[in-house]
């Protein structure tokens, strides 16, 4: 018989909580583990207190999320290569069995174009997994803000300016940059526009991770708990149960808008127990 697949936590479910909150609801309320966004909070980014709380909480660190988003572009200094060999540290120390990476921006040229030898010269050098994620085009106004100055922004950048422009190197479906491992995020496939089942079978073996959420095809990234939008994640779920999928769920819903902490730890649940439905082997 096939081993359970793991379900974890996001550590960013829990914003405007802090990464301490994270550990104390998913012991609560029975998750795998959790998955370690690295971001602007100081906790986040000391390796040392986060290895504290897993013991503590006595719940292990499945992933690690690399700081690459736009708001931690200066977390663990300005240097994505360097950010992205810290990130395989941390995940080697916590025993963490993949690092979530986005593709690189179009700007971030040095690293864009040696980002897929780093990525296999990482994965070569241990057991940690790099899974590259897919990701979703920038509306120029949303990025930049409003006008000619933003967009001029944009073109030195190396973009174009439009309704569904690319910020992403070699573009934001991460099979174009011909990685081993790949993370799905069904939230990002829906405000893409993507097809997740194609981009699921697309990925193949090199599927080892999935960010489990939904979305409801919108301009916004929106992170909604699984069976809230219109993305198939039933049948994401049930493909890779049935599978030889080895890899990690980690829900990586938004609760911002919870009114109180009963409301949050309810939509954790929620989200747990469609995981646990829809993955059960």
């Amino acid at each position: 018989m096939r081993p359970a697949i793991k379900v974890g936590l996001s550590t960013a479910s829990v914003y405007p909580l802090k990464t301490e909150a994270a550990f104390e609801l998913a012991a609560e309320l029975g998750y795998d583990g959790v998955e370690l966004m690295v971001w602007a909070e100081s906790v986040s980014q000391d390796i040392d207190a986060v290895e504290e709380l897993s013991r503590r909480y006595d719940v292990p660190v499945l992933s690690v999320h690399a700081p690459c988003l736009l708001i931690s572009q200066r977390v663990w200094g300005a240097n994505p290569i360097a950010k992205l060999d810290r990130s395989v540290r941390a995940a080697e120390q916590l025993g963490a069995q993949t690092v979530v990476v986005h593709p690189p921006f179009r700007w971030q040229r040095r690293y864009a174009e040696g980002f897929a030898a780093q990525v296999a010269q990482l994965e070569a050098g241990g057991d940690v997994m790099v899974a590259v994620e897919n990701m979703f085009p920038f509306r120029a106004d949303r990025f930049f803000g409003s006008g000619q100055t933003s967009i001029d922004r944009m073109r030195k950048r190396g973009g174009a300016p439009g309704p569904g422009i690319s910020a992403f190197a070699p573009s934001y479906d991460p099979l174009d940059g011909g990685h081993a491992h790949y993370t799905l995020d069904l939230s990002h496939a829906a405000t893409a526009g993507s097809d997740a089942v194609d981009m699921a079978r697309r990925m193949g073996e090199g599927l080892v991770h999935l960010h489990l959420c939904d979305g409801s095809g919108g301009p916004t990234d929106e992170h909604l708990v699984p069976g809230r939008g219109t993305q198939p994640a039933v049948e994401i779920c049930e493909t890779l149960a049935a599978g030889d999928f080895a890899g990690h769920v980690i829900l990586e819903v938004t609760t911002s808008a919870a009114r109180s902490a009963a409301e949050r730890e309810e939509l954790l649940a929620e989200s747990l127990q469609f995981a646990r439905t829809h993955l059960l082997r």
